[in-house]
C-alpha cells in the first residue's frame, strides 16, 4: 500500500475530492451526427467532450468555467451510427484558477456489446465569477494512487507543453525563409513565389 500524503489540516478541509466531480455523459449516436461515410463527425465528439469537461470542472470549481485549451484529441477508432458513446471525465489537476479535466471516450455497439476506447483528451478550463473575472478553485484531494498518477501526468504534460511552446516560438522567430526553402523540396507542395 502506498504512503499517505498528509496536507495541512486547513487545506484538506477546503479541498474537494476527485470523486466528487467525476462525471459521465452517455449519448446514442444518431444519423444526424454522421458524415457521408456513415461515421460520427469529430466535431460532434468534440462538442460532447466540451460538455462533459464543463460539467466536471464546474462541479469541482463551484463556478462557471470556460475552455482554454484542448490537448490530445487523437481519434483512435471511428464511431458509428447506433453506438452509445460514453465520456468519462475527472479533474486531474488544479492550479489557482485552472483545472485540467481528463476525458476517456468509449463507444459501445448496443447489439453485440463490443466496446472501443476511441480517444482520451485533456481539457484545460478556467473558473470565472459572476463578473467574468478569474476566480480561485478549491484544491484537489487525491484519494488514490490512480488520482496521484493522473495529477503527476498532468503536471508533466503542462511542463512539456510550456517547454515546447517556448522552443517553437524561438524557432519561429529565428526562421529564415531563404535558408529553409530547401526543406519544401521533400514535401507535397508547389512553390510559386511572386517575383520581386
Amino acid at each position: 500500500m502506498g504512503a499517505k500524503l498528509l496536507l495541512p489540516k486547513i487545506e484538506v478541509m477546503q479541498a474537494k475530492p476527485v470523486s466528487a466531480s467525476r462525471t459521465t455523459i452517455t449519448e446514442l449516436m444518431i444519423p444526424a451526427y454522421a458524415n457521408f461515410g456513415g461515421k460520427i463527425h469529430g466535431g460532434i465528439l468534440l462538442s460532447l467532450m466540451d460538455k462533459v469537461a464543463y460539467a466536471c470542472a464546474a462541479k469541482h470549481a463551484g463556478a462557471y468555467v470556460v475552455t482554454v485549451s484542448v490537448d490530445g484529441v487523437n481519434f483512435r477508432e471511428p464511431v458509428s451510427v447506433g453506438e452509445l458513446v460514453s465520456l468519462l471525465a475527472s479533474v486531474n489537476y488544479v492550479g489557482r484558477t485552472s483545472l485540467v479535466v481528463g476525458i476517456r471516450v468509449e463507444s459501445e455497439n448496443v447489439i453485440t456489446g463490443e466496446k472501443k476506447h476511441t480517444n482520451t483528451s485533456y481539457f484545460t478550463m478556467v473558473a470565472k465569477d459572476a463578473e467574468g473575472k478569474l476566480t480561485e478553485v478549491p484544491p484537489l484531494l487525491l484519494e488514490s494512487e490512480e488520482d496521484a498518477r493522473r495529477c503527476l501526468e498532468a503536471i508533466k504534460r503542462k511542463n512539456l507543453k510550456a517547454a515546447f511552446s517556448d522552443e517553437f516560438d524561438n524557432e519561429k522567430n529565428r526562421l529564415d525563409l531563404t535558408e529553409n526553402l530547401h526543406l519544401l523540396k521533400k514535401e507535397r507542395v508547389v512553390l510559386q513565389l511572386a517575383q520581386q
